[in-house]
């Protein structure tokens, strides 16, 4: 098999992932709640010819190739935001939701190169695995999937995931290699409730005012970043979340912060956490406040696999050419290390793995949205090289890693 031959059976079948996409943009459902989406992707599945399984809450896998050999995971997400949609399109989503991160994109891609490989079958050197994954936004769904055995029966031996980046200024259609290791920091999401005694305004002796805690504690989280980390050090915190009191006169009985931490270091991210918990309960102490630190739903940073980044490159450029792979060598630090954290992490932890970013909607051609603006657009256009590109690579690694 060639690349011309994978990039030929993407472009015949580029009106049916463009339909798929469509179906599943107009149907957008959010975390774990995918019922209308899982059933869709079930279906397509076996119209193709694969038999699912059911894997945790509501992820789906599916197999291709043989017996022997090694396992090649890729995978998709399938989740959108709780956004109301405004793009525009003819096919929006009316529900309150909207795919507004591209993840239909995603999941009709890897449903075209589940097609591709199907008719490749016998040519595959090993097994390919689909994984088809909820809850992303919420990074939840991944590791959910992992302890209900997707990296098992058959175990995988390595991995890789393909994000569409809208608004991005590379023409579109190219693909971003990104450079090994760390390729997405890790994420924490936070509340801190402050516990006072409500009252009147006008005695406020009598009570303790959460307010006034909350708001001293918002302003000491900032010292983190400030003057406890190094020049070098990254990290976020962001409060983004301020709520207390109900009326203008009386003493808030309670207040409430939420917030997110990045970081692009796990130590780091750890030693952060415990600092934040302690400036909020010490501060809420001396404020005779009771203070309650919870974090919630999060990932550890994403890992690049060395190996598996430089076989990916070289696959590319044989599949698309140079002028449409782009090394992040050739982007600035600022460039490389930003960006939305990406619970595909905790497969980077357990196996080789890889993320591939595809520019989807240049500003210049009219796509100046990006990620999460109710306004997104993403360049249909890319569907059948993601497709092709998911499948080659699947195909090309088990071909070089024959057992």
């Amino acid at each position: 098999m060639t690349a011309k031959d994978f990039l030929k059976t993407a472009e015949s079948i580029e009106d049916e992932i463009r339909e798929n996409r469509r179906w599943l943009h107009a149907h957008a459902e959010t975390e774990f709640n995918l019922k209308e989406t899982t059933a869709f992707v079930k279906e397509k599945l076996q119209e193709i010819g694969l038999e699912y399984t059911d894997c945790g809450k509501c992820g789906i896998s599916a197999i291709i190739g043989k017996n022997e050999g090694k396992t090649f995971l890729l995978r998709a997400d399938m989740d959108a935001l709780p956004i109301n949609e405004e793009s525009g399109l003819d096919f929006s989503c009316g529900n309150g939701n909207m795919h507004a991160c591209g993840h239909d994109m995603h999941t009709a891609m890897l449903l075209g190169a589940a097609k591709i490989l199907k008719q490749f079958e016998n040519e595959l050197s090993g097994k390919v695995k689909l994984m088809f994954q909820p809850a992303e936004e919420i990074l939840s769904g991944a590791n959910n999937m992992i302890e209900n055995g997707i990296l098992k029966n058959p175990d995988v031996d390595a991995a890789m995931m393909l994000h569409v980046m809208a608004g991005f200024p590379l023409k579109t259609g190219t693909v971003i290699v990104p450079l090994p290791g760390v390729g997405a920091p890790a994420a924490d999401y936070f509340t801190i409730n402050i516990q006072g005694k409500g009252c009147h305004g006008s005695t406020p002796h009598l009570g303790i005012d959460s307010i006034t805690a909350a708001a001293h504690i918002l302003i000491a989280l900032q010292e983190i970043t400030a003057r406890e980390m190094g020049v070098t050090d990254e990290a976020i915190i962001t409060v983004g979340s301020f709520h207390g009191g109900t009326a203008g006169n009386v003493i808030a009985h309670t207040t409430d912060l939420q917030g997110t931490l990045r970081s692009f270091n796990d130590d780091l991210r750890q030693n952060i956490k415990k600092r934040i918990t302690e400036i909020a309960e010490n501060i809420g102490n001396a404020f005779r406040t009771k203070v309650t630190v919870t974090f919630g739903s999060g990932c550890p940073t994403l890992h690049n696999d060395e190996n598996l980044v430089n076989s990916t490159e070289e696959n590319l450029r044989s599949l698309l050419g140079d002028e449409l792979v782009v090394n992040a060598k050739s982007f600035s630090a600022e460039n490389t290390h930003k960006g939305g954290s990406e619970d595909f992490s905790y497969i980077s932890k357990e196996v080789p793995s890889v993320m591939l970013a595809l520019a989807s909607g240049e500003p210049v051609k009219g796509y100046k949205y990006h990620q999460h603006h109710p306004k997104v657009v993403f360049d249909e256009s890319v569907l059948k090289i993601g497709s092709a590109v998911l499948a080659f690579n699947a195909y090309k690694w088990l071909e070089n890693n024959i057992n």
